[in-house]
């Protein structure tokens, strides 16, 4: 027997929301369950990212209930999250008491691996969610998000490995979101960070498949020791998805590696996926095939689709190319920020602003706050110039400090605040869904009795219960557009100023 490389498939959260912009209904996911827990995985995931969101924007359902329904369903498998720090599953920085609410309703609810990132691989805005998770009993992954640039090479990412492990992380994840991590990179970070945390450092790789090299990549990696891989069934991988996990379990034969994932169990589930998938194909990615270009423009494709749909608004769709030349230059300018939610959508923005209007004649507020550090620290220099010229508009100074340390305690407000909403309910969860999405929530308690909604196309109609809404009335019910294929438009409060940003599928 050769040893054991263990799977999380992404099946229920990433890969939906990679590739049919989040919008798969709790029920279609519920028949597969079983098969799923019965499989073998490390763990399944479920929840996190950008899932919250779209169940009360688009599906019109309790996100909290899904939780509980996943862990009433996948009773024998750990059950995992992706937490954006001290946002939470928000855009915008929560006071350490919020995040720590969060954390605890999460774990009440069956949470057990939170995967716990900072856009900006600033480890400040990561201590107190993981400490928190660690509080509550959960299992906190210290994340690295992947990128390259000039400052950020192996030693910087194996170093930050050793900072998580430090601050009481039970894994490391290397998340390579926009599919730059190349083989011979992969083998040697992960063998990096094993020499230098240790042998029994449990390291978890997390890779895109945008690119079409990640397979290998996942495959180097494990060579070098990695011990849990991302993979998705088949059904709903590759293009701006992930690698297979069929591939993944096939391509192990015969090298001294296996799974324990059985063959036979993920094939029902992957045929079920596949009668599945196309109704729900209005929401369904256009890229479907390889984009090496990203090595050089280091601009994940659902980034290059939002910058594109916000020069047409303008007129001004022949002039994507210049934007895509002006985002490194903006990325330079702001310390070589990785390019993930949020900071991918405010560098693209501000790229657009630039070519439309003049280097820097203009800058978005939320640009402005990541030069004066509001949302953390960047590993490389800020430029100077664009520093003072961010200081200028914003009227307030750059700051060093963690930006959380700055948050006045929250919670009696924003449970005063919730408490005015129809139908809001007076507990713990209602009241983080408001803190998170403050413009959203409101609608969507207002709407909740109504029961979920279905946006596939000819959905099965249950012989026991009503038939599920069509999209026509999805949309209207929902509140959202039940036919989107251009980006989304959320409204942003940072430091009391709202503001509406365009976002194409966050990570």
């Amino acid at each position: 027997m050769g040893r054991v490389v263990e799977i999380t498939d992404v099946i229920l959260r990433d890969a939906h929301q990679s590739l049919l912009a989040t919008r798969m209904a709790m029920e279609d996911m519920v028949p597969v369950c079983k098969d799923l827990d019965d499989a073998g995985y490390w763990s399944l995931e479920v929840w996190g990212g950008a899932t919250f969101d779209a169940c009360i924007r688009f599906l019109n359902e309790d996100p909290w209930e899904r939780l509980r329904m996943f862990r009433k369903l996948l009773p024998k498998t750990k059950l995992q999250m992706l937490l954006r720090g001290q946002n939470l599953l928000g855009y915008r920085h929560y006071e350490d008491g919020v995040v720590e609410r969060f954390v605890n309703k999460a774990v009440e609810n069956g949470m057990d691996v939170f995967r716990v990132f900072d856009a900006l691989n600033d480890l400040r805005n990561l201590k107190v969610p993981m400490a928190a998770v660690k509080k509550a009993g959960g299992h906190a992954q210290g994340t690295i998000c992947y990128t390259v640039s000039p400052v950020h090479k192996i030693p910087a990412f194996v170093d930050m490995a050793q900072h998580l492990k430090d601050m009481g992380a039970d894994s490391i994840c290397i998340k390579d979101m926009a599919a730059l991590l190349k083989p011979q990179v992969a083998y040697d970070l992960v063998k990096g960070i094993k020499e230098k945390c240790g042998a029994d450092t449990l390291i978890h790789v997390h890779a895109h498949a945008t690119t079409g090299v990640t397979l290998v990549s996942l495959m180097k990696a494990i060579e070098a020791g990695c011990d849990i891989v991302d993979t998705s069934i088949s059904a709903l991988s590759l293009g701006s998805g992930h690698n297979p996990t069929e591939a993944l379990i096939e391509m192990l034969e015969g090298t001294g590696f296996e799974t324990r994932v059985s063959k036979e169990l993920i094939l029902k589930v992957n045929n079920y996926f596949t009668k599945i998938r196309p109704r729900y194909r209005e929401f369904a990615s256009d890229f479907t095939g390889v984009d090496t270009e990203i090595f050089k423009s280091q601009i994940p494709g659902g980034m290059i689709s939002n910058m594109e749909s916000q020069l047409k608004g303008q007129g001004a769709g022949d002039r994507l190319q210049e934007v895509m030349e002006e985002v490194p230059r903006v990325r330079q300018d702001s310390g070589f920020p990785p390019l993930v939610t949020p900071s991918s959508q405010i560098v693209g923005t501000q790229a657009v602003f630039n070519v439309l209007m003049g280097k820097y004649k203009a800058m978005t507020g939320e640009f402005a706050d990541l030069m004066l550090g509001y949302y953390g620290s960047t590993l490389g220099e800020k430029n100077p110039e664009v520093l003072a010229k961010a200081e200028a508009q914003a009227k307030k100074p750059p700051i060093t400090v963690r930006p959380a340390d700055l948050l006045k305690p929250e919670w009696d407000t924003l449970r005063a605040d919730a408490l005015k909403l129809e139908n809001c309910r007076d507990d713990d969860e209602d009241i983080l869904t408001f803190a998170m999405f403050p413009q959203v929530a409101p609608k969507f308690f207002k709407a909740r009795p109504n029961g979920p909604l279905n946006l596939g196309v000819d959905p099965v109609v249950k012989p026991d219960a009503p038939a599920t809404a069509p999209a026509s009335q999805a949309k209207a019910e929902a509140g959202g557009d039940a036919t989107v294929k251009r980006p989304m438009t959320y409204v942003v409060t940072l430091q009391g100023r709202e503001h509406k940003v365009t976002v194409s599928a966050p990570t």
